[in-house]
């Protein structure tokens, strides 16, 4: 992946992450029970925190290209779908077997986030 590639990839991300926001807060309160609400807005606050993580690594990338940079751009990206992506899917009632994903993501962003330190650390 490119500095630019994951750039654009950060960007697209985080305008989810708002959007999805935008409609926990306005659609769905009153509409899911507490629990379930809790569920979605974990999903969306480790959507945002990690898009802006991705959004760094971006740069990074763009000061100097490295394998484990664009790795962690890869990682990230994935664990933010199966993290992110699963805890939204349980939100809304899918079969429970989708949360063993859950953890899987987990485990993936913090590859992505120990690929991006030992990128950094070979600068």
């Amino acid at each position: 992946m490119t500095s630019g590639r994951v750039l654009a990839l950060a960007g697209l991300l985080l305008a989810l992450a708002t959007g999805f926001g935008a409609f926990g807060a306005h659609a769905l309160r009153g509409q899911l029970a507490p629990e379930r609400l809790q569920l979605y807005e974990t999903a969306v606050r480790y959507h945002f925190f990690n898009g802006l993580g991705l959004l760094g690594v971006g740069l990074a990338l763009g000061l100097k290209d490295s394998g484990a940079l664009r790795w962690s751009a890869v990682l990230l990206a994935t664990g933010i779908l199966l993290f992110c992506g699963s805890l939204y899917a349980l939100t809304f009632d899918s079969p429970r077997l989708v949360g063993v994903v859950t953890p899987v993501g987990g485990v993936t962003l913090i590859a992505g986030w120990l690929v991006f330190a030992a990128g950094a650390l070979k600068h």
